[in-house]
């Protein structure tokens, strides 16, 4: 079993930054992808960005120039630096990993249980 702790979020006003953690615990071997993910009320969850281990990184395009995903594999954690936030950028933002237990084994999808970001106009 694997544990996603996300960390970080609060209330920042229009144009501020946050920088937002989740850190994986447990049976890991590898983590071969994570991802950020938010949910506003009454909608439902949207990606924000994705990073593949060894592949590559991708955004929404609402996040795109003022969002930033990176990883520290060592601490099994993912970041997501976020700057010039906006209003419509309130959500729960949920991190998630795809996570291999052991060696040549199948994979698994985790989620963290979420983080409030507020902007405030």
């Amino acid at each position: 079993q694997v544990q996603l702790v996300e960390s970080g979020g609060g209330l920042v006003q229009a144009g501020g930054s946050l920088r937002l953690s989740c850190a994986a615990s447990g049976s890991i071997f590898r983590i071969n992808a994570w991802g950020w993910y938010r949910q506003a009320p009454g909608k439902q969850r949207e990606l924000v960005a994705t990073f593949t281990t060894g592949t590559s990184t991708n955004y929404a395009d609402s996040a795109k120039g003022r969002f930033t995903i990176s990883t520290d594999n060592a601490r099994n954690t993912v970041y997501l630096e976020m700057n010039s936030l906006k209003p419509e950028d309130t959500a729960v933002y949920y991190c998630n990993a795809v996570v291999s237990p052991s060696l040549g084994g199948p994979s698994y999808v985790y989620w963290g249980v979420g983080t409030q970001v507020t902007v405030s106009s």
